[in-house]
């Protein structure tokens, strides 16, 4: 399949029209799929009196009601399966920390797919057979180390399978096996840089690292910055869901400049996450997805909760799937404080815009008595803290305005000593809410 700059040029140089007719074709034959084979969908069609039938052009779509997380909770573990339960062959789950976990069952077919997905994602960082791919996601019941492996096992890839924790190790291997890739959530990343700084590793002397695929927690433009200039390598954005498939639905390629979408697996709208809605194409809102061949699990219109913005502009890289934005946030990440809608993506903004501060920050929420408090808590660098001419109180006084400047609300800043805010080798915890049960 490997055609130098493509993994598979004939499907990711696919004219537009083509694309669309190829998914019209699929739609039709999936959401006929799924009112046969699930049980699910089935009464979930009958209760409005919708038909197979009734789908016949992509404008037919909207008639097919919302799959939503609490759909899987709800019908935990094997309630939305299409196939004898013999034929599943693997599963996945979501760490939901309250209620059912969000199951995720694949046939083998269903792997075979998510294969050749990674493999083609990760060819489209950069990546190839030469690379020692050093997979630092979690393995098990999460879909993010398993994913990276099955598709650097399809590309042909040498695979370090080290999964996540153990900083120290993660390091002494990277350089000990002459890692080139580095696979792990944005946070871990960062953590890593911290840890090599302060053992006297330098990236660029001392490894062989050149990119990096980051995904299952949304982060900014200047934490990317930041990770590529501390680990001297160029980092890819990857996106996927446990209810799609795990990570490979779209990914970065060299632009940089939103995420291919697999439109040949994968439908994606946009929708206004008040009204459900569909929103045209550039307008941001909540990204809904439809699985096109998917056999153990099928989706139709799940609502992802992640905030982005679709463009049909052709890439300059040659590949012609739509591209999905940089997801900003989740609407149900969404805070409401004293009335505000806030976005812990706007605090991280706001707080990567100063250089005397590390990646790290937490938000902390509180109602003592009538009124919400608002604590944003930040760390300063080892440079900065041992900078003699530092002002802690502009500086306070500087976080302050630019929080206030983006959110419309007054923080109270806490600047702290370096590493002194957790640390989390997985994906990052950035909000502390304690106004939960209090009235």
């Amino acid at each position: 399949m490997i055609n130098g700059k493509y993994w598979n040029e004939k499907i990711e140089t696919m004219p537009s029209e083509e694309i669309k007719k190829y998914q019209l074709q699929k739609l039709r034959t999936q959401v006929k799929y799924c009112y046969e084979h699930s049980a699910f969908y089935h009464k979930k069609f009958d209760s409005i009196g919708l038909k197979p039938e009734d789908i016949q052009e992509f404008d037919d779509l909207q008639k097919i009601p919302f799959t939503v997380k609490a759909d899987f909770k709800e019908n935990y573990p094997y309630g939305m399966i299409a196939v004898p339960h013999s034929e599943i062959v693997e599963i996945h789950a979501s760490s939901g920390t309250t209620g059912n976990p969000t199951v995720g069952a694949y046939t083998k077919h269903d792997i075979d797919i998510w294969q050749e997905l990674m493999a083609r994602s990760i060819y489209t960082t950069g990546g190839r057979p030469q690379d020692v791919i050093h997979v630092a996601y979690g393995y098990g019941l999460f879909t993010g180390g398993f994913g990276l492996h099955y598709g650097a096992q399809k590309l042909g890839a040498l695979i370090v399978p080290i999964g996540g924790g153990m900083s120290q190790r993660q390091i002494t291997l990277m350089k000990d096996l002459d890692a080139t890739i580095l696979a792990c959530t944005p946070s871990f990343a960062v953590y890593l840089a911290e840890t090599m700084a302060k053992e006297g590793i330098i990236p660029q002397r001392d490894l062989k690292l050149k990119r990096g695929i980051f995904g299952a927690e949304p982060w900014s433009q200047q934490i990317r910055q930041r990770i590529e200039k501390e680990l001297c390598i160029e980092a890819f954005d990857i996106y996927g869901l446990t209810e799609l498939c795990g990570p490979g639905v779209s990914v970065e390629c060299s632009e940089h400049n939103g995420l291919h979408v697999w439109e040949d697996h994968f439908i994606v709208e946009t929708i206004d996450p008040d009204t459900g809605e569909s929103l045209p194409d550039g307008q941001e809102g909540e990204l809904v997805f439809t699985t096109l061949e998917k056999t153990g699990m099928p989706v139709l219109r799940y609502r992802t909760r992640d905030i982005s913005k679709i463009t049909r502009e052709k890439c300059t890289c040659g590949r012609t799937h739509v591209r999905m934005l940089r997801v900003t946030g989740r609407s149900d990440d969404m805070l409401i404080v004293r009335g505000v809608n806030v976005f812990p993506s706007q605090i991280e903004f706001a707080v990567m815009q100063f250089p005397e501060l590390a990646a790290q920050y937490l938000i902390v929420l509180d109602r003592p008595g009538a009124l919400d408090t608002f604590l944003v808590k930040v760390e300063l660098t080892e440079q900065t803290q041992n900078n003699p001419q530092l002002d802690l109180k502009q500086l306070k006084y500087n976080i302050q305005k630019r929080i206030h400047i983006i959110t419309g609300l007054s923080a109270d800043i806490e600047i702290v000593k370096p590493n002194e805010l957790p640390r989390t080798e997985g994906k990052a915890k950035r909000v502390l809410d304690l106004r939960k049960g209090k009235m």
